[in-house]
C-alpha cells in the first residue's frame, strides 16, 4: 500500500543528502533502498529526525563493495545480522539487507537472520506499525500495515501479532510504552493487553537495556499516566513500587495515597531525569517505616534515608551509573528539609547540595504540588523566595558559596603549617562555613589569620 498521495511524493523532512546519495547510488546498482524507520516516523509527526537509516535489497557483501568502490569507508560491525555501516562526511549511515528474522529462543534476539528481496517481508519483522512505514525520494511513502494511519490516530500498535512480537524480544514491551508516552499516544487495545499479559518476560531482558528504556519512559511528557496504567509492568523489574499502591497516607497533608502522590508529583517535574528519578522514588520508603496514632493519623519518620536506601538498591539492579545514583540518593535523602526562606539557609542548602540545588528546589516543588493544598500553601510561596535567593546568588560574582569560591586554596592552609591531608579539608570548610555565615570576609589576610588562630 503506497500513501505517497495523501503525503506528497516529496516530504521535506524527510530528507539527508548523505542518506539520499546511499539511496541513489544503490539504485543505480540496481537494488532497491528506502529510508525506514524512526526517521519516517518522525518525519510524518512533523519532526526533524536526527538519524537516518536506510533499508536495501542489496546483501551486506555487495553494500561493502559497492561503497568500497566509491571511495567510501564501510564499518562490517554488524554485518552478522545485515548491516553494514557507511561513514559520510564522518557520520556513520547503518544499511541493512532486506530480512527476515529467525527463531527466537531467549526474548531478546533472532538465533538467526535470513535476506529477503521483498521489502514488504522486511516491514513484517519490525515491532511497531509506526516503525514499519519506508520511504523513497521518488516513490514516497510506503506502508504495508496502517503505520501512517496509526500515526494520524495517535495510536501504538504491534505489527502481526502482539503477544508473538513481545515473545520475540521483550524489550518491546518498554518499548511500546516508551514511544507511547513520548507521543502521547494510546496503545492499541490488543498491543496493551499484550503488553500486561508477557509482562513477566522483562525477567530475560538485561538490567541495562531495561534501564535504558525506564529513562526514556520517565522522559515522556506524561510518564505518570504512563506508570499508573501499567503500574504491574514496571513492577516485574521494580517490584517495590507496588508496595506504594493504595497505602492510604491518612494525614493532614495529604489528600492522595503514596502511590497516587508520587504520579502527582511527577507530573509537575522539569524534563531532567535526575529529578525525574528523585522524585520517582522520594516516598517509596514510607510503606517501610508507617506508624498510626491514637487519632488515627499516620506518620512516616525516616522515610527519607529508607527511600534514599531503596532507591539506590534499584539503581544499582538496573546498573545505573554511580553519579546518577549518588545524586539522586542525595535529593531523596533531603527532600524533606524544610529550610527557611532566608539567605544564610540558601547559602548552607547551596553548600550542601552543590550543583544540584536548583534540583532539590524542584523536587520539593514537585513534592509540594502534590500535597493538600490548604495546607501546603505558604511553604510553597516560601519555595519560590528560596529559588529566588537562589538565583540571586548564583548570578552575583562575588558570592561565596563553593571552596573554590574563598580567597585562599589548600596550598595556603598548607604554608600556614597544616600538613595533614584531612586536615586541610577540615579547615577551608570551616572557613567556607564563617564567610558564609558572614562572621568572616571572604579576604585572604583575614583567612589566613584566622587559620592561624585556630591551628
Amino acid at each position: 500500500m503506497v500513501y505517497g498521495i495523501m503525503f506528497g511524493k516529496v516530504n521535506p523532512l524527510i530528507y539527508n543528502e548523505n542518506a539520499e546519495e546511499i539511496i541513489r547510488i544503490l539504485n543505480e546498482n540496481n537494488f532497491e533502498a528506502y529510508y525506514v524507520g524512526g526517521c519516517v516516523r518522525d518525519a510524518l509527526l512533523g519532526n526533524k529526525p536526527h538519524d537516518f537509516d536506510i533499508t536495501t535489497s542489496a546483501k551486506p557483501q555487495d553494500c561493502c563493495e559497492i561503497f568500497r568502490k566509491f571511495g567510501y569507508y564501510v564499518l562490517e560491525t554488524g554485518i552478522k545480522h545485515g548491516t553494514v555501516s557507511v561513514v559520510f562526511d564522518k557520520k556513520i549511515y547503518e544499511v541493512t539487507t532486506f530480512r527476515s528474522d529467525g527463531e527466537y529462543k531467549d526474548n531478546r534476539r533472532p538465533e538467526s537472520v535470513e535476506f529477503v528481496q521483498s521489502l514488504k517481508e522486511d516491514a513484517a519483522r519490525r515491532d511497531f506499525t509506526i516503525n514499519a512505514i519506508a520511504y523513497h525520494p521518488e516513490m514516497g511513502i510506503i506502508d504495508f500495515f496502517g503505520g501512517v494511519q496509526d500515526l494520524e490516530n495517535k495510536t501504538v500498535r504491534c505489527v502481526g501479532e502482539p503477544v508473538k512480537r513481545f515473545e520475540e524480544d521483550a524489550l518491546r514491551i518498554l518499548r511500546a510504552l516508551r514511544f507511547a508516552g513520548r507521543f502521547s499516544f494510546t496503545i492499541e487495545e490488543n498491543t496493551s493487553k499484550a503488553v500486561k499479559q508477557c509482562k513477566e518476560l522483562l525477567k530475560n531482558i538485561s538490567a541495562e537495556r531495561i534501564y535504558s528504556e525506564f529513562c526514556g519512559i520517565l522522559m515522556a511528557g506524561n510518564c505518570a499516566d504512563i506508570i499508573r496504567e501499567y503500574k504491574e509492568v514496571f513492577g516485574v523489574f521494580m517490584p517495590e513500587i507496588l508496595d506504594m499502591v493504595d497505602f492510604e497516607q491518612k494525614s493532614r497533608w495529604h489528600v492522595y495515597d503514596v502511590f497516587e502522590h508520587t504520579m502527582a508529583a511527577l507530573e509537575n517535574t522539569p524534563d531532567d531525569i535526575i529529578v525525574r528519578l528523585s522524585v520517582l522514588f522520594h516516598d517509596f520508603g514510607k510503606p517501610h517505616v508507617c506508624t498510626e496514632d491514637e487519632q488515627g493519623f499516620r506518620h512516616f519518620k525516616g522515610h527519607q534515608k529508607v527511600s534514599s536506601d531503596i532507591a539506590k538498591n534499584i539503581l544499582k539492579r538496573l546498573k545505573a551509573d554511580n553519579d546518577t545514583i549518588q545524586r539522586v540518593c542525595k535529593l531523596i535523602l533531603h527532600h524533606d528539609d524544610r529550610i527557611p526562606p532566608e539567605e544564610s539557609a540558601v547559602l548552607r542548602l547551596m553548600r550542601r547540595m552543590g550543583e544540584d540545588t536548583k534540583r532539590s528546589i524542584y523536587v520539593e516543588k514537585a513534592d509540594n504540588s502534590a500535597q493538600k493544598q490548604s495546607m501546603v500553601a505558604k511553604r510553597f510561596d516560601e519555595i519560590l523566595e528560596i529559588e529566588r535567593i537562589y538565583e540571586k546568588i548564583k548570578s552575583d560574582e562575588n558570592s561565596c558559596v563553593y571552596l573554590s569560591d574563598l580567597a585562599i586554596s589548600g596550598k595556603d592552609v598548607i604554608d600556614c603549617g597544616v600538613l595533614e591531608g584531612a586536615k586541610v579539608g577540615e579547615i577551608l570548610n570551616v572557613l567556607l562555613e564563617e564567610v558564609t555565615e558572614k562572621r568572616l570576609p571572604n579576604e585572604r589576610e583575614a583567612l589566613v589569620k584566622y587559620i592561624k588562630k585556630i591551628i
